[in-house]
């Protein structure tokens, strides 16, 4: 069985071989939990996740295979530290295949089929309930900014100086002074946008998908502002930005400059050029 929407991760190390090992993968969750498994969701780019029922549970739930990276590596503890407040249960984990049971959102509908004061005000109902305080086992955001800066200018250099270096210069000062002087440290989703929140019957929305750090919360809402689900445009971003600040109580500088450290950060890479994150940037320093 072929999954096409995955098949960029032939390109990353180990991926041809985690691809080939899919189907039995597949095969032996679903004997492991006992699932009836319906046809994968085709949005994920770095996991298989599959919709399924139990045998003997009507419970609605989804496997999730993950090609084992960086940055999911501690995707079940973040559940597990929510405990299925404002996110998405875990409902078991298989470490060694990288395989997890959760929770399905049912209707499942995303965030982004709301207008975008009513999708913020989500949001800001959202966020507070999900920074708990956390350490171990996650990684710091004071470790991945230090990541994203190591071959960020050469990266611009090489892909021929693509946008202006006084955006590229924004980026490195942020991630290089704002990691030593931040506040207390909460759980974050450093991918939270809103594609990331589900409706739910459960409760009326659900994170999934965490991309789990511990950091301060400025950066907690880097996502939400960089993202074009809800709008690309200088004012829909202004407007999440400053709502999500202001609402939340945060230092507007930090956050300003954790949400242009990371559009970069994320918007830049070997032969790519994410061009709607750099339109983020550029509108936020220009503000």
């Amino acid at each position: 069985m072929r999954y096409a929407w995955l098949e960029d991760l032939a390109g990353e190390p180990g991926g041809t071989e985690w691809l080939a090992r899919l189907p039995d993968l597949r095969k032996g969750c679903a004997a492991r939990w006992s699932l009836d498994l319906g046809e994968p969701f085709r949005d994920g780019y770095a996991s298989l996740a599959i919709p399924a029922t139990r045998r003997g549970n009507a419970m609605p739930v989804v496997l999730k295979i993950q090609f084992p990276h960086r940055e999911c590596e501690h995707e079940a503890a973040a559940l597990e530290s929510w405990g299925g407040l404002g996110a998405a249960l875990l409902l078991d984990h298989a470490p060694e295949q990288h395989a997890l049971l959760l929770e399905r959102c049912m209707p499942g509908t995303p965030l982004t089929d709301l207008p975008l004061e009513e999708a913020l005000d989500v949001a800001v109902q959202l966020l507070p309930r999900l920074w708990v305080e956390a350490g171990a086992p996650f990684g710091s955001l004071e470790d991945e900014a230090a990541w994203w800066l190591d071959g960020l200018e050469s990266t611009w250099h090489g892909l021929g100086r693509p946008f202006e270096r006084r955006i590229l210069d924004a980026a490195i000062d942020a991630l290089t002074e704002l990691p030593s002087t931040q506040g207390p440290q909460f759980l974050l989703h450093q991918d939270l946008h809103a594609g990331n929140v589900l409706r739910s019957e459960r409760e009326p929305w659900l994170v999934i998908d965490p991309k789990p750090l511990t950091g301060e919360r400025e950066f907690g809402i880097a996502a939400l502002v960089r993202g074009d689900e809800l709008g690309h445009g200088p004012r829909e971003v202004r407007r999440r930005f400053d709502r999500l600040t202001a609402e939340l109580a945060l230092d507007r500088e930090r956050a300003r400059g954790w949400a242009i450290g990371q559009s970069i950060a994320w918007g830049i890479g070997e032969g790519y050029l994410g061009q709607t994150h750099i339109d983020v940037a550029r509108w936020l320093l220009e503000r």
